[in-house]
């Protein structure tokens, strides 16, 4: 399957979640050519010790929905694997703050590269909570 065909399997549930999302409990909602999106909670069990959700957590969204917005631009027998992740915290989020929803879209999908940038913004507030970029190795399928 090419790389969107891939992800829309999973959205529909013919293919079993990644195991990093039933960790941390957060999901793939949409997807389409060049754009992906993950929501994911905010509740007590992801907080760091100053008593907000943790920075990498984030991150694993953030890095999530970047390399889904890659994946979507594979064709069959192409994968990928993150190389870079760059990652602008902007303001806490607790668990009063609720759904947290990244959104993110593919920069270029190359041979050999693909870059992406995302948002994470509060669904409720509406607050961009950080901005993240990527890169992407691409690879052939072994």
């Amino acid at each position: 399957m090419t790389g969107l065909e891939t992800l829309r399997a999973l959205l529909r549930g013919d293919l079993p979640p990644a195991g990093i999302g039933k960790t941390l409990d957060f999901r793939l909602v949409d997807v389409g050519d060049g754009w992906a999106v993950f929501e994911g909670g905010t509740g007590e069990h992801l907080y760091n010790p100053a008593q907000t959700v943790h920075g990498g957590y984030f991150a694993t969204l953030l890095d999530s929905a970047l390399a889904c917005a890659v994946m979507s631009k594979l064709p069959e027998g192409r994968t990928y694997t993150t190389v870079q992740l760059n990652v602008n915290l902007l303001r806490p989020a607790t668990a009063a703050t609720g759904t947290l929803r990244a959104t993110a879209n593919a920069v270029h999908v190359g041979r050999t590269i693909g870059t992406a940038e995302a948002r994470l913004e509060g669904v409720d507030d509406g607050k961009l909570y950080a901005h993240a970029t990527t890169t992407c190795a691409i690879l052939p399928v072994r």
